[in-house]
């Protein structure tokens, strides 16, 4: 044994080797739809098939599986997302044909704008509809992981205003209750919803205003560290 390379005496050779992987399931919302995006694998296992953004961790180059996290999503898809959130841990030895391996999963809401140019010019990247990803051939565990993704963001919309992350940076009151039905699923009393988002003071009003439904609509922004704020009860009460 090398002591000057492992001062402890430790030999992380004598252990069994696990992969070690991180993947995102990261979300936007266009056109009145939720999407969520995919790359299509160009090595086996599962060659051709459509996955999560992820991969292995880089023990030498990542400070921490976030940082692995956001490093393998600019590599694939050129996208960096405002934050990632974990989400869930996988671990087996069936999930992956290469070995016994694990996958730090993680999620995310990004507005379209932001990132579609980018993502058009990927050919092995695409945007997918929530409501099309059971027609998708999907790698690994990936559909499960999809599925825990997209019910966290249902928790979020029901106590938080991180869906307005998927929104441009300014944008309407009507906007933001619309992200939130949608992943909610359900609609939403305006009255009740409005007066919840303003007594809680979690949006500046930009001074501009957009057109409407035939009349001007006023845009705002999130304001700093809104994104964290939690309603005491959910926005459906």
């Amino acid at each position: 044994m090398n002591e000057k390379a492992s001062p402890t005496g430790f030999d992380p050779k004598s252990y069994p080797p696990v992969l070690v992987m991180v993947d995102a399931a990261l979300f936007t919302f266009h056109e009145g739809r939720l999407l969520v995006l995919l790359v299509k694998r160009s090595n086996h296992p599962d060659m051709g098939k459509w996955s999560l953004p992820g991969g292995f961790v880089d023990p030498e180059h990542d400070i921490s599986l976030e940082d692995a996290a956001q490093r393998k999503l600019r590599e694939k898809t050129g996208v960096v997302p405002p934050y990632v959130e974990q989400l869930m841990t996988i671990g087996n030895r069936d999930r992956d044909k290469r070995g016994w391996s694990l996958t730090v999963c993680y999620t995310a809401l990004i507005a379209h704008q932001k990132c579609a140019p980018g993502i058009d010019t990927v050919s092995d990247a695409r945007w997918v509809g929530i409501d099309e990803i059971d027609d998708v051939e999907l790698a690994f565990d990936h559909r499960d992981v999809i599925a825990q993704a997209r019910e966290r963001l249902k928790q979020k919309a029901l106590y938080s205003i991180v869906p307005a992350y998927a929104l441009p940076e300014k944008f309407t009151l009507p906007e933001l209750q619309r992200i939130h039905e949608v992943l909610i699923g359900k609609a939403l009393q305006k009255k009740s919803f409005r007066r919840r988002i303003q007594q809680a003071d979690l949006l500046l009003d930009t001074g501009l205003k957009r057109q409407e439904a035939g009349r001007p609509a006023v845009l705002y922004k999130m304001r700093a560290r809104s994104g964290r704020f939690t309603f005491v009860r959910n926005l459906e009460e």
